[in-house]
């Protein structure tokens, strides 16, 4: 089909798309609640998809959980955003059943003709494959072009031969890895996404923190790996609740001395849980020191100030708003400018007087 349509695209003298869509952890919804319900999520993915676009463009599942979009007519431009609109109503669209609900995230990846040096239609393929590779190694819920990926600089070596084989078994290797890496990720994801099961605040309130504290580590201008690494922290920070009782994480009630002592243990599982995975090395200090203190007073350690790594500065503050503004089981929500006093008073004590500051920005915009 892909060759068909992109010859009749170059004879024609038209421009020509194709659009991948990946739907970011995945795994999570078929590892919570059962293949049955992700088969029902894909097939109304599907059903969204061609609502969607055009009657004469083709809609392909082309993996597990990818989708190709063949676009004739279309230019990179126009492909773009189709595919950001696609991404837009997607991230709205409530999926599943009567028992349970999902909102899904997509990695979107748009290749074109003729903006695309390429010769044939399964160059298009490879090619807006690699794209997607680059926008889930990026975090995932974005759509790219191949404006958004560095091309590769070959290598110089004195056997033209060599040079292509060792090219072609380097990038059959970067693919390997990014895509182990990346079932990696989904794995301890899904992980996390099973204590929805156990605590329903917990599982609820993820999506807001990671926004609230990836979009405040943005403002305070922080390197693009800083940012991912708290995006990431921010997904797994409670973890470690995974090993807390039941009746704990459900109370009604005040909870006592030692029932707040194994609370504060889910911290350490957390860390524990993730320390065996190298990859996720750089995000562990973050997930067990985000329940620190400005003042020196929080837990584990009583780290102080600047002690406590910027990330889990900021992934405290995401994780205390958002909780403030949710109903608990011991307590009916926080209206939210009762939750932004609460965040103010505690700047200089809680909380890093300049990241409340950053934050309330965010919250508050002027």
């Amino acid at each position: 089909m892909i060759e068909a349509e992109f010859d009749r695209a170059k004879r024609s003298n038209q421009p020509f798309s194709v659009i991948m869509l990946d739907i970011d952890y995945f795994k999570s919804i078929n590892d919570v609640y059962g293949h049955q319900f992700g088969d029902l999520v894909l097939k109304q993915f599907a059903r969204q998809l061609k609502r969607i676009v055009r009657k004469y463009d083709m809609v392909i599942r082309f993996g597990g959980e990818e989708f190709i979009i063949i676009s004739y007519g279309t230019n990179r431009i126009t492909a773009l955003a189709l595919a950001q609109r696609i991404s837009y109503i997607v991230n709205r669209y409530p999926f599943g059943d009567e028992q349970h609900s999902v909102k899904l995230k997509l990695s979107a990846a748009v290749a074109s003709f003729p903006e695309d040096n390429i010769n044939k239609g399964v160059e298009l393929i490879n090619l807006v494959d690699q794209i997607l590779n680059k926008s889930k190694e990026d975090g995932g819920n974005r759509v790219y072009s191949s404006n958004d990926i560095k091309k590769l600089q070959p290598l110089v070596l004195d056997d033209k031969n060599q040079g292509t084989d060792v090219r072609s078994l380097e990038e059959k290797i970067e693919k390997l890895t990014r895509r182990a890496n990346q079932s990696l990720i989904e794995a301890v994801f899904a992980f996390a996404k099973t204590i929805k099961l156990k605590d329903h605040y917990t599982g609820e309130h993820v999506e807001n923190t990671v926004y609230y504290a990836t979009e405040t580590a943005k403002r305070l201008n922080l390197p693009d790996d800083l940012i991912e690494h708290i995006r990431q922290a921010s997904m797994v920070h409670d973890l470690g609740k995974i090993g807390i009782s039941e009746k704990i994480l459900l109370k009604k009630s005040r909870l006592s001395k030692s029932e707040f002592e194994e609370i504060k243990k889910h911290t350490q599982i957390g860390a524990d849980v993730l320390r065996p995975i190298h990859f996720f090395n750089h995000i562990i200090p973050l997930v067990f020191y985000h329940h620190e203190r400005w003042d020196g007073k929080g837990y584990p350690n009583g780290l102080k100030g600047e002690e406590i790594p910027v990330g889990a500065r900021i992934v405290a503050i995401a994780d205390v708003y958002q909780a403030l503004i949710s109903d608990r089981p011991y307590r009916k929500a926080y209206p939210k400018d009762e939750a932004l006093r609460i965040i103010k008073d505690g700047s200089g004590t809680h909380f890093d007087p300049n990241i409340v500051n950053t934050f309330l920005t965010l919250i508050q915009p002027r």
